[in-house]
C-alpha cells in the first residue's frame, strides 16, 4: 500500500459538501450546514449541507422527471450497461483516494476500507451492469388461442437510505440493481458518512448518467429520510439501518402512497461452535475477526458466541488471545486491525452495554474500556464478555460495536434454541466437522445467511437478507432486481 500517497491524501483539506440534485451541486435551500466529525481524532473534517424537506422534494422531482421522460429508463439495456461499466472503471481508478476519504470520515481500517468500499462498489456496479441486458420477460404456458406475455419494467423512482458503516458497499448494493433496471434514484447517506457517496455520484455523472437519474441529498434522517418515505412520488424505498427507523419508514409509506419498502435492519447473529469443529484455533481466529473487524460495526457481525461446554473455556481463551493481539488505532495505518468507532454516541452506546453486563456480574474476559482517548478519537478495546445469559440485553440487543457476548451450551437442541432466541434473523455460523449436523443446523437456524466453518466472505452471487425483525427483501445476487422491477401481464386473444 502506498504510504506516501495515503499520507498526502490524509493531509488534503476536504471541501464543504453540497447536495447533488439534477446533475448539479446545490447547497441546502436554507443555507444550513452540519459538521462531519472525523472519528480518528474527534475533529471537524468539513461541513455538509443540512438537507431540508424542500431539498428532498427537489431531488424527487428531478428523479421523477428523469424517469418519466425516458432519458434513462428508455435507453436500451445495453446502453445503460455501458454507462455503468464506465462508472465502475472510474471508481476503481480512484479507489485509494476514495477509500482514504471514507476512512477519514467513518474510521474503518484502511485495509478493509479499500476492498470493502470503493473496490467492492466498483465490482457491484460491474455485476449489475453485466446483468442489465440479460433480464427478460416470459411467455406464459397458456392455451393455444391466447398469448400471455409477462414484461419486467423498471419500478420508477427509488429512495435509498444507507448507513455509515459501509456506505459505498451497501450503497452500491442498492444503486447497482436499481439503475441497471432503469429506475432513477434519490440517495440519502448517513449523517456521518456522506462524502464518498457524493464523490462516486459525481463519477457517475462523468461516466454518462443523465442529470436527475442519481441524486444525493445529505442531512438528518428525521428530515430528509422522512421526506423520502412520505413522498407520493417515490415508488420504492430501500433502507439499511435500525429497526426503530425501519418501523417509521413503514408507517410513512402507509400514510402516503403505499410505496414498497425493503428493510435490512441488522442482527444479533449467533456464531455456534461445536466441540467437533475441524480446527478450533482457526475457528477462534475467524470468529474474532467476525466480531471485531470494523470495530464490530458490521450488520452480520457474529456478536453472540455459543460454545459447546466441553471446549468453552479453552475456546474463549483462544479467542480472547486473538482479540488482545489485534492492533486498534489509527485506521489509516495499514497495520491496524480495527480502526475507530464511528462516533462518540456509538462509542458511548457500546461502553454502556459493557457497564450493564459488568454490573450484572458477567465476566469481562478482555477489553471493556475506551482506549487511546488522548488522540481525541473514538476507540474501544475488543471486548469479550462471558457467562452471558439468554435474557441479558447483551444477548438480545444489537450493540453495533466491538463487544462479544459468550454463552455455553450442552446439546444441539439447546444450541438451536439459543441461536433462535432473538428477534433478529440476519446471519449465523456453525462450526462442526459433522456434515449431517451442519445441514441440520442450516435448516434449523432462522437466519437469511448461515455460514458453515467460516464467518463472512459471501460474494455477490448469493443474496443477503433477513427474516424476523432483520427485515425483508434481498441485497446482492440477481434476486436484488426483484425490488426494482414491476411485472406487467399482456393477455392477447389470438
Amino acid at each position: 500500500m502506498d504510504m506516501a500517497r495515503i499520507a498526502a491524501l490524509r493531509a488534503e483539506p476536504v471541501a464543504p459538501a453540497a447536495h447533488l440534485i439534477d446533475g448539479t451541486r446545490r447547497p441546502a435551500s436554507d443555507g444550513g450546514t452540519m459538521p462531519a466529525i472525523s472519528p480518528i481524532d474527534g475533529q471537524e473534517l468539513t461541513r455538509l449541507a443540512r438537507g431540508t424537506r424542500a431539498d428532498a422534494e427537489a431531488a424527487v422531482t428531478a428523479a421523477r422527471r428523469a424517469f418519466d421522460d425516458g432519458r434513462w429508463s428508455g435507453l436500451a439495456p445495453a446502453e445503460r450497461k455501458k454507462v455503468l461499466l464506465k462508472w465502475a472503471d472510474l471508481v476503481e481508478a480512484q479507489a485509494l483516494e476514495i477509500a482514504v476519504l471514507g476512512v477519514r470520515e467513518n474510521g474503518t481500517e484502511i485495509g478493509m476500507a479499500l476492498k470493502a468500499e470503493p473496490l467492492s462498489a466498483a465490482a457491484t456496479l460491474r455485476y449489475y451492469a453485466e446483468a442489465a441486458d440479460k433480464l427478460h420477460g416470459e411467455i406464459a404456458p397458456t392455451a393455444a388461442d391466447a398469448l400471455g406475455l409477462v414484461h419486467r419494467e423498471p419500478a420508477g423512482v427509488v429512495g435509498a437510505i444507507v448507513p455509515w458503516n459501509f456506505p459505498l458497499m451497501i450503497g452500491a448494493w442498492k444503486l447497482g440493481p436499481a439503475l441497471a433496471a432503469g429506475c432513477t434514484v434519490v440517495l440519502k447517506p448517513a449523517e456521518t458518512a456522506s462524502l464518498t457517496l457524493l464523490r462516486i455520484a459525481e463519477l457517475g455523472l462523468e461516466a454518462g448518467l443523465p442529470p436527475g437519474v442519481l441524486n444525493v441529498v445529505t442531512g438528518e434522517g428525521p428530515v430528509v429520510g422522512a421526506a423520502l418515505a412520505e413522498s407520493m412520488e417515490v415508488d420504492v424505498l430501500v433502507f439499511t439501518g435500525s429497526g426503530a427507523t425501519g418501523r417509521r419508514l413503514l408507517e410513512a409509506a402507509a400514510r402516503s402512497n403505499l410505496k414498497r419498502v425493503y428493510l435490512e435492519l441488522g442482527g444479533k447473529s449467533p456464531n455456534v461452535v461445536f466441540a467437533d469443529a475441524p480446527d478450533l484455533d482457526e475457528a477462534a481466529r475467524v470468529s474474532a475477526a467476525g466480531i471485531f473487524r470494523n470495530s464490530g460495526q458490521v450488520c452480520i457481525a457474529g456478536s453472540r458466541l455459543l460454545v459447546e461446554r466441553s471446549v468453552h473455556d479453552d475456546f474463549v481463551a483462544k479467542l480472547a488471545a486473538h482479540a488482545e493481539k489485534m492492533q486498534v488505532g489509527d485506521p489509516l495505518d495499514p497495520a491496524t486491525a480495527a480502526g475507530a468507532v464511528n462516533s462518540q454516541a456509538q462509542l458511548d452506546r457500546s461502553l454502556s452495554f459493557v457497564d450493564e453486563a459488568r454490573a450484572a456480574g458477567r465476566r469481562i474476559v478482555t477489553g471493556g474500556s475506551r482506549i487511546l482517548e488522548d488522540t481525541g478519537g473514538f476507540y474501544m478495546a475488543p471486548t469479550v464478555v462471558a457467562d452471558v445469559r439468554p435474557d441479558d440485553p447483551l444477548a438480545r440487543e444489537e450493540v453495533f460495536g466491538p463487544v462479544l457476548a459468550v454463552t455455553p451450551f450442552d446439546t444441539e437442541d439447546e444450541a438451536v434454541a439459543l441461536a433462535n432466541g432473538t428477534d433478529y434473523g440476519l446471519a449465523a455460523a456453525v462450526w462442526t466437522g459433522n456434515l449431517s449436523r451442519a445441514h441440520r443446523m442450516v435448516r434449523r437456524i432462522r437466519a437469511g445467511l448461515v455460514h458453515v466453518n467460516t464467518y463472512g466472505g459471501s460474494d455477490l452471487t448469493v443474496p443477503l437478507g433477513g427474516v424476523k425483525q432483520s427485515g425483508n427483501g434481498h441485497d446482492k445476487s440477481l434476486h436484488a432486481f426483484d425490488k426494482f422491477l414491476d411485472l406487467k401481464t399482456a393477455w392477447i386473444k389470438l
